[in-house]
């Protein structure tokens, strides 16, 4: 078991924003959190990342590979962010520096673990470039976000979180600023990315729709609690609580039908 999650607090201000929740995600598992804004999905993936707000304050266990991430030191956490943790953020225009070019910024993470020169960081960067399908990839490492468009800029922080290629890649949101044309692309690119290299997803949305699409398994979270576990295809077809019956009912006003076929948890 790669990820183990157990009763994990976070308090900022005297309140529980995320209250005692408990989940695992298996090597290669495609695993969702799913809730509304405020319901402590984001705050949850930071807490795995040690990348908390300074006034939080974390108790209960994050092991990976049966190493305790809480308390660890920064040294030990910055080693494990983008080698073996990768994470994609969900708005790339903030994610990403806007005064240095995309390629350094793809390539930073194998500059630092794989202590690759600028010449080799570079080519590594076309490289990745061209594997998350961005156009003219030796042009476009030479530019800056704010010369890319909005999947574009997205692309972008697939590819350096991907870089070093880490077993697990966690997304928060990362469709969410992009149209829905943009959003299904990027959607299979992660998907197949993910499936080419084998490894495990945690993917947080507050869209049953997108989840639908991606994940296999997933919790629903409402106020930091969970409301409801169970396979991607259970929330779809036989949801047992209020705030998961409501986010059906969004998602069927987007992208999924309830007659939709359903296969490991995304339509077919």
């Amino acid at each position: 078991m790669s990820l183990v999650v157990s009763d994990l607090v976070i308090e900022i201000d005297g309140r529980h924003v995320v209250d005692g929740i408990s989940f695992e995600v298996a090597d290669g598992e495609r695993f969702g959190l799913i809730g509304e804004s405020g319901s402590g999905k984001s705050l949850t993936a930071l807490a795995v990342m040690g990348l908390l707000p300074e006034q939080a304050t974390v108790r209960g266990s994050i092991r990976w590979d049966g190493a305790e991430l809480i308390g660890m030191p920064d040294r030990q956490l910055a080693e494990l962010r983008g080698d073996e943790i990768g994470m994609v953020f969900q708005e790339p225009r903030t994610a990403l520096n806007p005064i240095r070019t995309v390629g350094r910024q793809i390539a930073e993470s194998v500059r630092i673990h794989e202590r690759l020169g600028r010449r080799d960081a570079r080519l590594r960067a076309v490289a990745e470039a061209a594997r998350v399908l961005l156009p003219d990839p030796e042009s476009i490492v030479d530019r800056y976000p704010h010369q890319l468009s909005g999947g574009q800029r997205q692309r972008v922080a697939i590819a350096a979180a991907l870089a070093c290629r880490p077993r697990l890649l966690i997304a928060d949101e990362p469709t969410t600023a992009l149209d829905v044309t943009i959003q299904a692309d990027i959607l299979r690119l992660l998907l197949s990315l993910v499936e080419e290299q084998g490894m495990s997803l945690l993917f947080i949305t507050h869209d049953l729709a997108v989840l639908s699409q991606i994940a296999t398994h997933g919790i629903v979270l409402e106020h930091g609690r969970i409301a409801e576990s169970a396979p991607v295809s259970t929330l779809l077809s036989a949801p047992s609580s209020p705030v998961t019956q409501a986010l059906l009912r969004d998602a069927t006003a987007t992208l999924w039908r309830p007659d939709d076929s359903t296969e490991g948890g995304r339509p077919i």
